[in-house]
């Protein structure tokens, strides 16, 4: 039986957890896998719970942290070439940037028969300066040359990193898109959507607008704000009787900088943490939630999902919106065209268009019968494309196909 050894950057709630445990559970009885994680940064709620659901105890390596240390990572390849003489894999299967490095750098020099890493988003443009991105571009060059195959989890992604960063020729690329257990987005939803929206005090009347995510940079809350003030004002002289309410759904470094956002732009807000007792009333427009690991139940009682990104490679939140039958609003980065049914991608806006993004909430929140059949819409086709067991198909014909070679 091959072994696999399988490294995540951290266990922090996101797709690459998911995908990374479904791969480590449903490949075996035919691929052995022990997964290896770096460790979470303190502000990002831990995802541990995914593994330990399907089964599945991780290894941590103490020194692979998300920060760049030339030290800490130094230790962190040290580590994880332990780690490879110890489990002898067959296949070293990298997933997201810091494991991509040092965890290829370890397979190499281990002389590991095969050397896999996936793309689940890039680093390329709106993270760091011109220089920093030029020498990570370079870095990629290089161990994209000697890994055994790269997978990119969208054909826009394939393109992105083949013909717009160069990153290796496109038939070295192959497209794998993500997986996911999306059967409790369908069940009960109407218990869910009851106890969500009674939990934070919301009348028949009120639209819930949902953004799911990390509070950092990258994910441009200060856009969706903004557009969300907009559509909040015309709604409300629109509709006296209702409200337009958004809820943050996560946390991070950003966190401050998010509350000054609302307060520039006129938002009154609740911090009403999902894992603290309920308030007795919340009469805000936004409500901070921080983490809720029970997203389906979200989901169901939110209206509409919005994502404000400057860089995205497939985000979760829009495939569980759509897997849960909710219409969404979203900047069009990275691969998120590649998901959406046709009559979505009108709901797609630049990434500076705050005006075009509040048209768009606007037109969903006044009109229920267009963000049903939205809705109904989305979900036909998500559960086929999207399931965990086209995930793991795709990546045992892959790992056959490289070892053979």
């Amino acid at each position: 039986m091959p072994r696999v050894l399988r490294i995540i950057n951290r266990l922090n709630l996101g797709g690459p957890t998911f995908n990374a445990s479904y791969l480590t559970r449903y490949l075996a009885p035919e691929y052995e896998t022990l997964l290896v994680s770096g460790m979470k940064d303190d502000s990002e709620a831990s995802s541990e719970f995914i593994p330990h659901s399907l089964g599945i105890e991780p290894r941590f390596v103490q020194h692979m942290q998300r920060e760049l240390s030339p030290q800490k990572d130094y230790l962190a390849y040290r580590e994880l070439r332990s780690i490879i003489r110890e489990f002898k894999p067959d296949i070293v299967h990298t997933h997201a940037a810091k494991p991509g490095t040092v965890g290829r750098l370890a397979a190499f020099h281990e002389g590991v028969p095969v050397v896999l890493h996936t793309f689940h988003g890039h680093v390329f443009h709106s993270y760091f300066g011109p220089g920093k991105t030029r020498v990570f571009l370079e870095i990629e060059r290089y161990l994209a040359r000697k890994s055994s195959g790269i997978i990119a989890i969208s054909p826009s992604q394939k393109q992105e990193l083949s013909r717009n960063f160069r990153i290796t020729t496109e038939d070295r690329i192959h497209v794998v898109p993500l997986g996911f257990d999306l059967d409790r987005f369908r069940s009960d939803r109407d218990q869910k959507r009851t106890a969500f929206r009674e939990r934070y005090k919301l009348q028949p009347g009120d639209v819930a607008v949902g953004i799911v995510g990390r509070l950092v940079p990258v994910k441009q809350h200060g856009l969706f704000l903004k557009a969300f003030a907009d559509a909040e004002g015309r709604y409300r002289a629109q509709n006296p009787a209702g409200r337009l309410v958004a809820f943050l759904i996560g946390d991070g470094e950003s966190r401050a900088a998010v509350e000054t956002q609302c307060r520039e732009n006129q938002l009154a807000f609740t911090a009403a943490h999902d894992d603290q007792p309920p308030l007795p009333a919340i009469e805000t427009p936004v409500v901070f939630t921080s983490w809720i690991k029970d997203v389906d139940r979200a989901f169901a009682g939110l209206d509409i999902i919005a994502l404000s990104s400057l860089n995205e490679g497939t985000p979760v939140s829009l495939i569980e919106a759509l897997a849960a039958g909710k219409p969404l609003v979203s900047t069009d980065v990275g691969g998120i065209r590649d998901i959406l049914p046709p009559e979505f991608l009108t709901y797609l806006i630049e990434k500076s268009d705050h005006a075009g993004f509040a048209d768009r909430l606007l037109a969903l929140a006044s009109d229920a019968e267009l963000r049903a059949t939205l809705g109904r819409t989305g979900e036909q086709e998500v559960f086929e494309r999207f399931g965990y067991q086209r995930l793991v198909r795709d990546v045992a014909s892959l790992y056959e196909q490289l070892l053979a070679r």
